[in-house]
């Protein structure tokens, strides 16, 4: 059997097995652990954007979990969580908390590189405006850190769903299945289109955050720095000021 035949087959297409329902799945654990990656990781690039303490310190624990061998980790958490959690949770936990520990860094790494990198003039203008630091933070800086904060989840998710297969190690659902099962029965057909059917969710997840990031994000921040008009000296404070509501 080939791959075109793999994918032609009605069978891998229906059932509580089939490719939807695997997709179904794979996106259910990601969104779960990019979920609780954002509760975690954004509040604290928050504080460490507006405080600027703690930066090498949480950065460079952030990037070490990436050196992390995910399966290894997988097998550990597993191991040690299973004398404690009974039920499905034994499997589910680990895959979740692998997933998590993958989606933090660039989460975290991008709302503070964000908020730390928005532009002096516009903070200075809202400071000249009576502006408190909480309010330049919220109206000022987050605006500004959209861009790399959309890039870091963006980042987050594509890893989250290529390394949500990791899932199927533990015995549960997602598309890892075809991967791990074709592997067992010696059906490259079906690993490829497991591999293949992954590869097409993270592009359609990158088309969406693309989509997102032009839509929630002002096009004066979308424009490279090469395409924008340089400025002249009275330019940039006066368009700021335009642009920021009155202080209350």
């Amino acid at each position: 059997m080939t791959l075109l035949d793999w994918l032609a087959d009605p069978a891998n297409w229906t059932g509580a097995t089939g490719i939807p329902a695997q997709v179904g799945y794979h996106l259910l654990y990601t969104a779960i652990s990019l979920g609780i990656a954002c509760a975690i990781a954004i509040p604290l690039g928050i504080l460490i954007g507006f405080t600027g303490r703690g930066e090498t310190f949480v950065a460079g624990s952030a990037n070490a979990l990436r050196a992390l061998p995910t399966l290894g980790l997988l097998v550990l958490l597993f191991l040690v969580l299973a004398p404690v959690i009974a039920g499905r949770l034994v499997f589910v936990v680990p895959t979740i908390v692998v997933l998590v520990l993958l989606a933090v860094p660039p989460i975290l790494t991008g709302t503070y590189t964000g908020i730390q990198s928005a532009d002096p003039a516009a903070v200075d203008a809202a400071l000249g405006m009576g502006y408190t630091r909480s309010q330049i933070l919220w109206r000022v800086q987050m605006p500004c850190a959209l861009p790399l904060l959309l890039s870091g989840l963006r980042g987050a998710t594509l890893q989250v769903v290529s390394t949500a297969t990791v899932a199927a190690y533990l015995g549960l659902q997602g598309l890892g299945r075809f991967i791990i099962d074709g592997r067992a029965q010696a059906d490259f057909a079906q690993m490829a289109g497991g591999a293949l059917v992954v590869a097409v969710l993270a592009l359609a997840l990158e088309l969406l955050f693309a989509l997102l990031g032009r839509t929630v994000v002002s096009p004066g921040l979308r424009r490279s720095p090469q395409r924008r008009r340089r400025p002249r000296p009275t330019d940039t404070a006066t368009s700021v000021l335009r642009t920021l509501p009155a202080a209350r």
